[in-house]
C-alpha cells in the first residue's frame, strides 16, 4: 500500500500537535513541511508519522513528534539565532529547526550518522544546517556560543560544557530523567535552562517518556 506522506504530515500536525498545546505557527509549518519519512530507514517509512519515538539505528531515535514540537515551541526559536542539536541522529530535528533559525549545527558521535545527515541535507536542499562529529557531552565549542541547544534524547544530567556553550539569553532544552531512573525509557521531565548574566536557571515544563541518549546515562551509584 502506498502511503500519502503529504497527507500523513497534515494528519500528524492536526491530530498530534494541535491537539497537544502546539500553537506556534512557525513550528506547525515546519512540521508540515519537513518530510519525516526521509529520516528513517526504508523499512520504517510507512510508520514515519506514528506518535511515538522511532528507532533509526545505532541507539538513536526520532523523538515523538508532539514532544519535539512542544520543546521547540517552548524555546521560541528566532530567525537570527544559531542552534546546536546534540545527538542529532539522522537530522530530522535539525532540519525542522533550520526552518526557524539562521543556522543549525547537528552534532553526532558516529561518523556514519554525520555523513548520512550531510547527504540528506544536500538532497533536501537544507543549506543552513551542517552535521559535525564529536563527543556529544562535550558539545561543539568551535561554533559556540549558541542561542539554542536541543538534546535529541533523554539525559541523566547536562554536562557543564553545554552550559558553557550557551549564549547570554540562550535556551537549552532536554528531557532530564529522574535520578532514580534506570531504564532506557523511564519518565523524564522536559526542562528548559536559560542563561542570564552568566548564570543558568531551569524550570520543568512537562513530562515525557523519551529514550536515553547514549553517553548521557545515569552514573553508577554504589550502595553498601
Amino acid at each position: 500500500m502506498m502511503v500519502n506522506f503529504q497527507q500523513a504530515r497534515v494528519n500528524m500536525v492536526n491530530s498530534q500537535l494541535r491537539t497537544n498545546k502546539v500553537t506556534h505557527a512557525g513550528v506547525l509549518d515546519a512540521f508540515e513541511t519537513v518530510a519525516r519519512e526521509e529520516f528513517v530507514p526504508e523499512a520504517s517509512r510507512s510508520v514515519a508519522y506514528v506518535d511515538e519515538d522511532l528507532a533509526v539505528g545505532q541507539g538513536r531515535y526520532l523523538m515523538e513528534p508532539m514532544v519535539l514540537a512542544r520543546m521547540l515551541q517552548i524555546i521560541e526559536p528566532q530567525a537570527h539565532e544559531t542552534a546546536l542539536v546534540v545527538g542529532a541522529a539522522t537530522g530530522y530535528a535539525a532540519t525542522v529547526l533550520s526552518k526557524l533559525v539562521n543556522a543549525v549545527i547537528a552534532l553526532e558521535s558516529e561518523e556514519s550518522l554525520v555523513t548520512g545527515m550531510n547527504e540528506t541535507f544536500s538532497q533536501l536542499g537544507v543549506e543552513n544546517a551542517v552535521a559535525v562529529a564529536g563527543a556529544l557531552n562535550e558539545g561543539y565549542a568551535k561554533q559556540a556560543a549558541y542561542d539554542l541547544i536541543v538534546l535529541g534524547g533523554a539525559v541523566a544530567e547536562i554536562s557543564p560544557q553545554l552550559f558553557d556553550q550557551l549564549a547570554e539569553k540562550g535556551r537549552l532544552i532536554a528531557v532530564v530523567q529522574d535520578n532514580k531512573a534506570r531504564n532506557k525509557q523511564d519518565l523524564g521531565h522536559v526542562t528548559v535552562f536559560e542563561k542570564h548574566a552568566g548564570k543558568v536557571s531551569s524550570r520543568i515544563v512537562f513530562d515525557a517518556n523519551t529514550p536515553l541518549l547514549p553517553g548521557f546515562e545515569p552514573k553508577a551509584v554504589f550502595s553498601f
